[in-house]
């Protein structure tokens, strides 16, 4: 399964390793992938969309799901 956020306010190199570090925490084995330029976290390896926006939120980001 994959899923996809965009996270508008994610604008440098510490906001990706922030957010990856958030995701990997939350859903230990789940694959990041980050796209800076278009702001979009993609997370594969997982089913657990609610969890992993929870981590994202909770890093101090606001990600909306696509």
């Amino acid at each position: 399964m994959t899923i996809a956020f965009q996270v508008p306010d994610m604008t440098c190199g510490h906001c990706v390793k922030t957010i990856t570090s958030a995701v990997n925490d939350a859903v230990p084995g789940a694959v990041v992938a980050v796209d800076l330029p278009t702001h979009r976290v993609t997370i594969t390896g997982t089913d657990q969309a609610d969890k992993i926006e929870a981590a994202i939120r909770e890093a101090g980001y606001e990600p909306a799901r696509l």
